[in-house]
């Protein structure tokens, strides 16, 4: 119940602007300011207890306690490093990083990229940090973590051995804001192993809020070349890197000095004219700093005899760094693969031209509730989230030989992958499937799609794959129309948390695709002289002398009516369901049934058990509870995912299948709250207020 509190808490923050890049989520509610000063004003340099400088936020396994990696590790803070550290010392650019002994070239390839743009770089690395100005050994990073931005405090402990960094760190030695942001990620993925192996992509990604696309070079796409230049220019974010096929291969140097499996950022995309023909050169890092590309284009090469003093100005020509130049033909035969981080408008601050439309959805899939499982299982897959594109707009410039149309990329995302892994999970496989809205059903955002629709008709789009991977991303240029987009795990009733974002080159109209939460439950009244004569004698057996029933008899009349059925299967009606019968039913607040009440019950439960009856496909005596929409609906309750979410963990058994008393139990209390919602909603605004008394009350009737 705190937990669903929490998370209605959390949206209704997220409505007010908390986690966008101007209004960061203070990561584990701290606050870097209030710390800072309570050190400055104490004399004592910041100790971070949440990311303590012992062996937990190191790792947990090849980084763990008993590892002999860990073994002589100390902790020191840059000031017993060095002389006179610095945070940022001329500027922060590439060569400040360089790789340590983790395996997180991915990152720091990422890191490399970050430079580039001095106002992502700011957004990242929240300016006038140092070692002097109120200095209190406490520093504070931003990053975008699965759909909103975090500012994330640190000490200044930084695991050393023999008196040098372990991990990452500059190549004077003295500069420090690289290996600050790395103990920063570190924490908010739960130590520094959690770091080992990854694709650039995802720090691009966390680093401005970006999606990436990622493209094979074996078989590139026409124009890439070209694509590379554009996405430069609009400053997104690139890496490479060689694919390996045996654990053997890793960190492989090639003839040529191109390491396998290694991470490296592009950096650049140049047409240059040579000896009267034009050369397309793409320019790479490695960010170990060193060991570079020996092949064509290589620093001092032959070919750059026959290019211009000012090309050559303008390509930055610059001596071993780890950065090098190679023609883009070289370039898509030597790497494996490619990817693109394509920025929102925001990170830059700027007014968005030319840039991507952005729109991004937080979902579950609940077990039992929404999480259906790919196409591959009709009677769950329509059941999981559905989200809307309305496209409008064709793309100004299409490309060669394409038709007009609306291009847009989707991405999913899944939350928290790297923290599983000290707890040994794997991620699961996810992708989605697009599919066209029905002209019925268009303009209107209050609808799920069900079977009649789903099923019926072939997708237009899906994800290239379903791959246990964090996001996965693609590219789609589809006509002018309405969309569905499903996002699902690969197998139904696998639980998780996903990210949905949808990048449109125009503007688009996006949502969740989803009911309305409304009730249909108004009833005719009737006088005790509509009564059947042969009930009311009934009644009167079971009521007794005072014709009325209390909870205690109406649980032993009801146990006693359904214990005789053997279609359908129950645990018998419970002394808390009775209550909530009476309290919907109650008029006069006796706490029992007259016959007029008893009467409205007893067709309730009759029209109930017929439309359980009807959802019960299997014959089994119980109902599943992905049937729980149709059958809410049915009975007169339109509901959403929300909702149901709640209703399968309160209702459904082990095996998410729902017997007939807590069906009728669940009614029942839909029934009461949308009454009692009602009643005091006097505006008819949706939204009712109440103190902490009348919510007490009303909680616990």
């Amino acid at each position: 119940m705190t937990s669903l509190a929490d998370r209605i808490a959390k949206e209704k923050d997220k409505e007010e602007g908390t986690g966008t890049s101007q209004q960061a989520v203070k990561y584990l509610n701290q606050d870097y300011e209030l710390l800072k000063q309570k050190s400055l004003q104490k004399g004592r340099l910041f100790e971070d207890a949440e990311f303590p400088a012992n062996g937990r936020s190191l790792g947990y396994n090849e980084l763990g306690p008993y590892s002999p990696k860990t073994r002589s590790v100390v902790w020191k803070r840059p000031t017993e490093l060095c002389s006179d550290p610095k945070f940022i010392d001329d500027g922060a650019t590439r060569t400040d990083i360089c790789q340590g002994t983790l395996g997180d070239c991915w990152l720091l390839a990422a890191i490399a990229s970050l430079t580039l743009d001095q106002r992502i770089l700011a957004r990242v690395v929240p300016p006038g940090q140092s070692f002097t100005e109120e200095y209190a050994g406490i520093f504070h990073f931003q990053f975008w973590q699965y759909g909103e931005w975090v500012d994330v405090v640190i000490d200044d402990r930084l695991p050393t051995k023999d008196g040098k960094l372990l991990f990452v760190h500059s190549a004077e030695g003295s500069e420090f804001w690289s290996a600050l942001l790395e103990k920063a990620y570190a924490k908010v993925n739960g130590s520094y192993e959690a770091l080992s192996g990854g694709n650039t992509i995802e720090g691009f990604e966390d680093f401005t809020g970006g999606i990436g696309e990622m493209y094979a070079l074996n078989k590139p796409p026409p124009h890439l070349f070209q694509i590379m230049q554009k996405a430069l220019k609009l400053g997104s974010l690139m890496g490479c890197s060689i694919d390996i096929t045996s654990a053997y291969e890793l960190e492989e140097i090639t003839s040529d000095k191109l390491v396998k499996g290694h991470a490296y950022s592009v950096t650049g995309a140049e047409e240059v004219n040579c000896s009267g023909r034009k050369v397309q050169l793409v320019r790479v890092r490695n960010p170990w700093g060193k060991v570079e590309w020996t092949g064509s284009w290589s620093d001092g090469s032959r070919e750059w005899t026959y290019i211009s003093d000012d090309e050559k100005a303008k390509l930055n020509h610059v001596s071993e760094d780890g950065e090098f130049w190679m023609t883009y033909l070289d370039f898509i035969k030597h790497f494996t693969k490619l990817e693109i981080c394509n920025l929102t408008p925001d990170p830059l601050e700027s007014d968005g031209e030319g840039r991507w439309k952005h729109y991004q959805f937080e979902g579950m899939w609940i077990v039992g509730a929404t999480a259906g499982g790919c196409r591959n299982h009709p009677a769950t897959f329509t059941s999981n989230p559905q989200f809307v594109v309305r496209l409008d707009e064709v793309d100004d410039d299409p490309l060669d030989g394409q038709e007009k149309g609306c291009t847009f990329l989707v991405g999913l995302m899944q939350k928290d992958v790297r923290k599983l892994r000290e707890l040994k999970k794997d991620m699961e496989p996810i992708g989605f499937a697009i599919y066209e809205v029905p002209e019925q059903y268009r303009g209107s955002g209050n609808v799920h799609l069900g079977p009649d629709v789903l099923l019926r008709q072939n997708s237009v789009a899906m994800s290239h794959t379903f791959m246990n991977t964090r996001e996965i991303c693609d590219r789609f240029t589809l006509p002018p129309g309405e969309y569905a987009i499903i996002p699902s795990t690969f197998r139904p009733h696998k639980r998780g948390k996903f990210v949905l974002r949808v990048f449109s080159e125009k503007q688009a109209d996006t949502s969740p695709l989803e009911d309305k939460v409304v009730a249909e439950i108004d009833e005719d009244e009737i006088s005790e002289s509509d009564i059947d004569p042969h009930f009311k004698e009934i009644f009167k057996d079971i009521a007794g002398d005072d014709m009325e029933v209390s909870v205690f008899e109406l649980m032993k009349i009801l146990n006693n009516v359904v214990s005789h059925r053997a279609d359908i299967k129950t645990d018998g009606f419970s002394l808390e369901t009775c209550r909530t019968i009476i309290s919907l039913l109650d008029k006069d607040e006796s706490s029992k049934l007259g016959i007029l009440e008893f009467h409205k019950l007893w067709l309730k439960i009759q029209r109930y058990l017929e439309i359980f009856k009807n959802h019960d496909k299997d014959n089994s005596g119980t109902m599943s509870s992905h049937e729980m929409r149709d059958a809410a609906t049915e009975a007169g309750f339109q509901l959403n995912s929300a909702v149901l979410q709640v209703i399968v963990s309160r209702y459904a058994d082990a095996q998410f299948a729902i017997d007939f008393d807590s069906f009728v139990g669940c009614l029942i209390k839909l029934e009461m709250l949308f009454r009692v919602f009602k009643a005091l909603d006097n505006s008819e605004s949706g939204k009712i207020e109440l103190d902490i008394q009348q919510w007490l009350c009303l909680a616990l009737f």
